[in-house]
């Protein structure tokens, strides 16, 4: 978990009120505080970003701290083409696709062993199928989908991070959102209720 590096110097309670922009200049400059503000400021949607990313809560923790890295020695690389929140999104979710690619053949845990749940309940097992269905799309479909659909990311803003065509995304979305329809539709039919039924609260996604 990240909290404090020493390769980075994390420390809490410095808070400055500046810009994305500013906390990042004045990192480069050498502000020894400023990055760290920055980190806590996007902390829990990098964090949600690289779950939503990442086959299990370790890689994801893991992939966060490999790009607060990166993102702290490459300071000097950012062009101010896209927002700062944008450029470490980009960073997070390319060390999440580096990892998902690295550990490809490495057999991971089922969600239900990552997260025993004792008591479940229709919502958690509903859950637990949704991010079963997100985790079973190839990486690159799956981060298209978690950006656009989850994070609220423009299309144009998910090429940039992405490094692709725009068209590329669309494609991709597209694809991660039929293959979600075929897998979710089964929550459609439940015991003792037809298919299709109007009362299930599960519907297929455009």
């Amino acid at each position: 978990m990240i909290g404090y590096c020493p390769a980075v110097g994390f420390r809490t309670g410095n808070r400055l009120h500046r810009s994305d922009a500013e906390l990042l200049a004045a990192h480069v400059a050498g502000d020894p505080y400023a990055f760290e503000e920055l980190f806590h400021r996007h902390k829990r949607r990098l964090h949600r970003l690289a779950q939503l990313t990442s086959r299990n809560p370790e890689d994801a923790a893991d992939a966060v701290q490999d790009a607060m890295l990166s993102a702290h020695r490459g300071a000097r690389s950012f062009r101010h083409d896209a927002a700062v929140s944008s450029w470490l999104h980009r960073i997070v979710v390319n060390a999440c696709l580096d990892r998902l690619r690295r550990n490809k053949t490495r057999p991971t845990a089922a969600l239900e062993d990552v997260h025993p749940v004792p008591d479940r309940t229709a919502q958690v097992d509903t859950a637990i199928v949704v991010q079963q269905a997100l985790m079973g799309l190839p990486v690159e479909q799956r981060a298209a989908v978690v950006a656009v659909d989850m994070q609220g990311y423009s299309i144009a803003d998910t090429a940039r991070m992405l490094g692709v065509a725009e068209g590329t995304v669309k494609s991709r979305c597209a694809r991660a959102r039929a293959r979600l329809a075929a897998v979710l539709g089964s929550l459609d039919t439940r015991p003792g209720e037809p298919p299709g039924d109007p009362h299930s609260p599960a519907n297929p996604v455009d």
